[in-house]
């Protein structure tokens, strides 16, 4: 049910609370995640999220907004648009912003096609919600995060993922964790390392196929890259030795993608 009165004031404890969850530490204590956008917040119902508040102002809606918050469950609360845009991280708020409990996802069951993604040591929020849209437009089985420091909760990732991080199997592990679940389910391990000399087109990226991507700046470190049973590189023509992570995981998982239906997987 829609709150009569509107929420007008910045020192109002609702508001000030929200401002404190763009901070990790405060999201951790909290165990709750601040999502903003209209299209993050039905992401994160379809996903089977519960909201603790929704927070509402019709002023700022896009069209998408205006069209998706009549669905939207109780409780909501109407704030104006000044103190909206305070506590907003965009620079552009579509007036939706939501409270929800820190998702817990499980790893679901392995098929025998399975694809799944593993980030190791992953740091910009952008990259990481860009690999997890891509992940989610490919159909990726599930994402393995280790060695990462990057905060799933981050408002750059929410919205740069499109709200993909609450639509799929999304999973922080140890290295050694996670390395012992992809074992233990025969998965073939394809590591992307500039210094391959395998083209990644030429790979085979049919079947059970965990894609290993390292960070920004350092790749993947030598435990992963030893323990892969495929390196691939991306061939390159000019000075820079490699690809943007998020693109460079984007041609890859499309390439395993194109493989598997050209056999009917």
């Amino acid at each position: 049910m829609l709150q009569t009165e509107t929420i007008t004031s910045v020192h109002n404890p609702q508001l000030k609370r929200l401002v404190r969850l763009h901070h990790r530490r405060d999201r951790e204590r909290e165990g709750v995640w601040l999502i903003e956008g209209a299209r993050e917040v039905q992401r994160a119902l379809d996903g089977g999220l519960s909201l603790q508040m929704l927070y509402l102002c019709p002023e700022l809606y896009s069209d998408e907004g205006r069209a998706l918050v009549p669905r939207m469950p109780s409780p909501q609360t109407l704030v104006a648009r000044p103190a909206f845009e305070r506590v907003s991280h965009r620079e552009n708020p579509d007036g939706v912003l939501a409270v929800c409990l820190t998702p817990q996802p499980s790893l679901p069951p392995v098929g025998p096609d399975a694809l799944v993604l593993v980030l190791v040591g992953l740091e910009k929020p952008g990259n990481l919600g860009a690999l997890l849209r891509t992940a989610d437009g490919v159909g990726v089985d599930a994402v393995l995060l280790t060695g990462s420091g990057t905060d799933l909760g981050n408002p750059n990732v929410i919205r740069s993922s499109q709200g993909s991080v609450f639509t799929q199997p999304v999973a922080a592990l140890e290295a050694q964790a996670a390395l012992t679940w992809l074992r233990e389910h025969h998965f073939v391990l394809v590591a992307c390392t500039p210094e391959a000399e395998q083209p990644y087109w030429s790979a085979p990226l049919t079947g059970r196929v965990a894609l290993l991507l390292g960070s920004e700046h350092d790749g993947l470190p030598p435990e992963w890259r030893e323990a892969a049973d495929l390196r691939v590189s991306i061939p390159m023509r000019g000075q820079a030795d490699s690809l943007n992570v998020a693109t460079a995981g984007a041609l890859v998982l499309y390439e395993s993608l194109r493989q598997r239906q050209g056999r009917g997987g």
